[in-house]
């Protein structure tokens, strides 16, 4: 099996925006869910001299997107990301595990101002040369977060029980970095 570590090369990767995507869904009204992206985004992979790869990556609330003008205005309200006050969520990594076949990226998270440890399930999809214009390496992560730990707390009771929306968010990422020269 290849390791990250061995996989790939000392320096900095960064994510294409291009191929690369930050999704999320959440329970609506218990029954479905719904989905979103984050159209701007930023970070990269660097792997220093002795293989150890830690990872920086920004996401800009304010473009999340839903496919639903209104809903997308409210989630960049106060109610929810704040996104006048805290425009930029975080992630800086703190260790990078193998886990089975895949791999634990562990690091802080600051999302509306509140920074708490998470880890990333990630799943490796290896290096290729690319296409003229240097390697690119494959990541698929995610997580489940409680948007309470980070300050979303808005309650919308339903008449009948539960909520409007649940408090579990899971966070999928499907990353191609490309290496810096």
């Amino acid at each position: 099996m290849t390791t990250v570590t061995s996989a790939l090369s000392v320096g900095t990767w960064a994510i294409d925006p291009v191929h690369s995507s930050v999704g999320f869904s959440v329970r609506h009204l218990m029954v479905s869910k719904v989905r979103g992206v984050f159209d701007t985004f930023s970070g990269a992979i660097t792997v220093a001299e002795d293989g150890t790869p830690s990872v920086h990556a920004e996401i800009a609330v304010d473009s999340v997107n839903t496919r639903n003008e209104q809903r997308d205005g409210h989630l960049k309200s106060a109610d929810f990301f704040d996104a006048e006050k805290h425009p930029v969520a975080t992630f800086s990594s703190t260790a990078v595990r193998q886990d089975g076949d895949g791999y634990v990226v562990d690091g802080d998270f600051t999302l509306k101002g509140v920074t708490r440890p998470i880890s990333l399930n990630l799943d490796f999809n290896g290096v290729n040369p690319g296409m003229g214009h240097g390697e690119v390496a494959g990541f698929e992560a995610s997580v489940v977060l409680n948007r309470k730990d980070f300050g979303i707390d808005i309650d919308m009771p339903l008449e009948t029980g539960g909520a409007v929306v649940g408090d579990k968010v899971t966070i999928t990422l499907e990353i191609e970095a490309l290496r810096q020269a």
